[in-house]
C-alpha cells in the first residue's frame, strides 16, 4: 500500500508556493499518494498539519517568509520551524520543512526547488 503525503503550502507569494509545490511533487511522482492543501501564510501550515495527522503517514510544508521591516519575519519563521519539529516529535510522522526564508525575493526565487529536498527528507523516513 502506498503512503499518503499531505503537502501543505502557503499561498502569500503564490509564484514561489508554486516552485516549491512543483519541485516536490517532482520529487515524489509515483512513489506516494499526494494530497495538496492551501493556506494563507506559513503561520496556518502547523495547524493544518496538526488537524490532519491521522490522515497521512508524512508532510511536506511549504511556503515563503520575507524579511520586511519589522521583527514580524523573526517571529513567524521560529514559530513555524518550532511547531513543525514539535509536530513531527509528537505525531512520530516526518515533516519535511519547505518554508524558506529569505531576505528578499530574490533569494526566494533563487531557492524554488527548496521542496525538492524537503520531500526527499519526508521520502527518507518513510522508507527507511
Amino acid at each position: 500500500m502506498k503512503k499518503k503525503i499531505l503537502i501543505v503550502v502557503a499561498s502569500y507569494y503564490d509564484d514561489i508556493a508554486s516552485s516549491l509545490l512543483k519541485s516536490a511533487k517532482n520529487k515524489i511522482k509515483n512513489r506516494c499518494i499526494i494530497d495538496v492543501i492551501k493556506v494563507p501564510g506559513a503561520f496556518e501550515i502547523p495547524v493544518t498539519i496538526a488537524k490532519n495527522q491521522k490522515k497521512y503517514n508524512g508532510f511536506i510544508a511549504l511556503g515563503c517568509v520575507i524579511k520586511g521591516q519589522t521583527p514580524h519575519f523573526d517571529f513567524i519563521s521560529k514559530s513555524t520551524t518550532d511547531a513543525l519539529m514539535t509536530l513531527s516529535i509528537a505525531s512520530k510522522k516526518p515533516v519535511g520543512n519547505g518554508v524558506i526564508t529569505c531576505l528578499n525575493k530574490k533569494q526566494a526565487i533563487a531557492r524554488g526547488k527548496k521542496g525538492s529536498e524537503a520531500a526527499e527528507a519526508v521520502l527518507s523516513i518513510l522508507f527507511q
